[in-house]
């Protein structure tokens, strides 16, 4: 398990994942010494694509440090809050709560959701000097292994590590904060997937490059513009603001983004209806500034009326005009139904008069980037404080109302979808969520993550909530105030719909890195003894080991793991895999499992995976010895014997 996964983060280098898939999809462009032949993979593209010799990236201090972090293995475990998780209303909850560094929690999210993640919305850190970032990190590397993993310079190695270890605000140590998190969040998303990120004008332009640089430009869906309802800067030099900005970003150039209701207005224009649905409509005729002849010459040509005559495009005034569409376009419009003939009067005259119907599906419009419609940051305020008994909890919440409007432009949302949040904060995603699925009768799942900071009971706003929070029984973390807010909002919601069958739950577990003691007990570890040694297992236990190890294999947090009795040894079944965790797998135990293997037709998982701290030398060849007869039964079974450390 965790030395695993030290031993091979060692070998880690900023471009690993990208190689590792062109080694897969190019073998050809590898030579036998490991190098990579850039002409011969070139010839692959040749007359398919665009090869541009000019461009522009981001480039800073960091970047490599950065795509290198989001390639190294997470060295936490998982533990489940069992006590929470077996209460009833979050037994069968399908929502998940994570606190830990989103880092670590994005990692462990590839492993079991890689792809398969609807929506992303995040609220990260602006920046602004008085929120309270801070960048550092835990990667103990030293100059000579920067050096020689990036091929840097020593003065270039010692900055970085000046910047991860002393903590900065600075452009670059944002940007290396967030590059890694958002490259692990790209491959989180489904191909149908988008993601919202909010952000201010300290960082936006920043933001904006690396998420072309990541998500690809042509990926882009746009930018939504969002009236905060409080002005900022007005005490500058320069222009107050009273927006903020939420950037998206689709998996492909070709999603769109999904309708919203038709407001009073857009209901009035959309009030005729056909076989095809709600429909508006306007004229043919282009209208507006370059709408003569002379602007667009192919767009003047000449339609047939009702009555079989030739009809021009023709100003009022008089002059000629121009169609607003070719008439190879015309024609397909007409073939197609979507051109509507009127009678209308022009220079006193009634003629026929050709316009272009424009359908409402579903009564739906594509949303404007300008949100001035929703409620401000001082009602999302007032959103939180009310749940938290009058109490001011937390600064810089985002209404709930955003949040929906986000998930009802998301394309393609379906049910079961799942919508993640890694800067969770104030668990408002996780309130909209809730909230939303009560509203419409849906159930979208939400993973929400936060990093526990503590509480600084020094400082008075922080004191208040701390206060707060052990009032309710709680820890002073941010974490908490999320939990609380979630439980506080589904309480609401059950007594305001109380006939709701939504899913109000959810299921909560924690990053546990571990500690410097445990490392040195792993390090030491000798189980060619014929007596076993349980220290290690006894650090970790049963369920963090188990519920870690179905995250890491594409089990998830929800899952359908079975308890196998094996003559009174229990072990976990989950699909392809057997888990035997706990010490004390006795002759009969395995004997036990040759038995359920030749006789049960229904059990066959293909990986047994042994917890190797559990067992002795004894146990261990006794196991390989009955699973290779098993191998070479006449069932010809394949069983992959897997022993983690």
């Amino acid at each position: 398990m965790i030395k695993d996964i030290l031993t091979a983060n060692e070998a880690i280098t900023p471009n690993q994942k990208e190689m590792e898939l062109l080694r897969e999809h190019f073998p050809s462009c590898f030579h036998s010494d490991g190098s990579f032949d850039l002409n011969r993979f070139s010839e692959f593209f040749k007359d398919k694509v665009n090869v541009v010799k000019e461009g522009y990236e981001l480039r800073f201090l960091g970047k490599n440090y950065a795509r290198m972090l989001s390639s190294l293995d997470t060295e936490t475990v998982i533990v489940p809050d069992d006590t929470h998780n077996n209460q009833p209303e979050n037994a069968s909850s399908e929502n998940i709560y994570i606190s830990g560094d989103n880092l670590d929690g994005l990692k462990h999210l590839l492993k079991s959701y890689s792809g398969r993640i609807k929506c992303i919305y995040i609220d990260p850190p602006y920046n602004t000097g008085t929120d309270g970032f801070v960048y550092c990190d835990k990667f103990n590397f030293t100059i000579n292994s920067l050096m020689e993993k990036l091929s840097i310079l020593e003065e270039q190695a010692q900055h970085i590590l000046d910047l991860t270890t002393r903590g900065s605000a600075s452009h670059s140590a944002w940007l290396m904060f967030m590059y890694p998190r958002l490259q692990l969040a790209r491959d989180l998303l489904s191909n149908d997937g988008a993601i919202f990120i909010s952000i201010d004008d300290n960082e936006q332009a920043n933001l904006k490059i690396i998420c072309d640089d990541i998500f690809g430009e042509e990926n882009c869906m746009g930018t939504i513009v969002r009236a905060t309802g409080q002005t900022t800067g007005q005490d500058s030099s320069g222009l107050g603001n009273s927006f903020d900005y939420a950037f998206v970003y689709g998996r492909h150039p070709e999603l769109d983004i999904a309708g919203i209701p038709l407001d009073s207005h857009d209901l009035k224009r959309f009030e005729n209806e056909d076989e095809r649905g709600w429909y508006a409509y306007d004229q043919l005729r282009k209208t507006g500034r370059n709408d003569r002849r002379e602007d667009r010459p192919n767009m003047y040509y000449p339609i047939k009326n009702p009555d079989g005559e030739d009809l021009y495009p023709t100003a009022v005034a008089g002059y000629d005009s121009c169609w607003r569409v070719e008439k190879k376009t015309f024609d397909k419009l007409v073939e197609e139904g979507y051109i509507l003939w009127k009678k209308t009067t022009r220079n006193n005259e009634e003629v026929w008069w050709p316009y272009v119907k424009y359908y409402a599906e579903g009564r739906t419009k594509r949303p404007s980037p300008l949100w001035n419609d929703l409620d401000g940051n001082k009602k999302a305020t007032r959103e939180i404080r009310a749940l938290f008994d009058n109490v001011k909890v937390f600064d810089y919440v985002k209404p709930v109302a955003f949040i929906s409007r986000i998930l009802q432009i998301t394309p393609n949302m379906q049910p079961g979808d799942i919508v993640l949040d890694f800067f969770s904060g104030s668990a408002t995603t996780a309130h909209a969520v809730m909230k939303w699925n009560v509203e419409n009768k849906s159930n979208y799942k939400y993973i929400m993550v936060q990093l526990p900071d503590k509480l600084d009971v020094k400082e008075t706003s922080q004191k208040v909530t701390y206060d707060f929070l052990v009032s309710c029984g709680r820890k002073g973390t941010l974490d908490e105030v999320g939990q609380e807010r979630i439980l506080r909002a589904a309480q609401k919601l059950r007594e305001e719909n109380p006939g709701t069958t939504a899913d109000l739950g959810f299921k909560h577990y924690t990053l546990r890195e571990v500690s410097q003691a445990t490392l040195d007990k792993i390090v030491s570890f000798d189980n060619s003894s014929f007596i076993t040694d349980t220290t290690v297992y006894d650090e970790f236990g049963a369920s963090t080991v188990l519920t870690t190890w179905l995250v890491h294999d594409n089990y998830g947090f929800i899952n359908n793991c079975e308890i196998i009795d094996l003559a009174g040894y229990t072990a976990y079944w989950c699909a392809n895999h057997l888990y035997l965790i706990h010490p004390g797998l006795t002759e009969e135990a395995v004997k036990a499992l040759i038995e359920k293997y030749n006789f049960e037709g229904n059990f066959n998982p293909q990986n047994i995976v042994l917890f190797g701290y559990s067992f002795n030398f004894i146990e261990m060849e006794n196991l390989k010895t009955n699973v290779k007869i098993l191998r070479d039964s006449e069932k010809n079974l394949k069983i992959n014997l897997d022993i983690r450390y």
